[in-house]
């Protein structure tokens, strides 16, 4: 396909599938176990 060639996908296409919302939960999880062992590591090192 030449670079000239216009594709027009609408936005499920272009996603390639459907989107769930478990990713904007990643974040503030994985950010709280991290406090959490830090906080165990700090109180265990004393």
């Amino acid at each position: 396909m030449a670079d000239n060639d216009n594709v027009h996908l609408t936005r499920t296409e272009a996603r390639g599938g459907s989107s769930n919302h478990v990713t904007r939960y990643v974040l503030p999880i994985s950010l709280a176990l991290v406090v959490i062992l830090f906080v165990i590591i700090l109180l265990i090192w004393r």
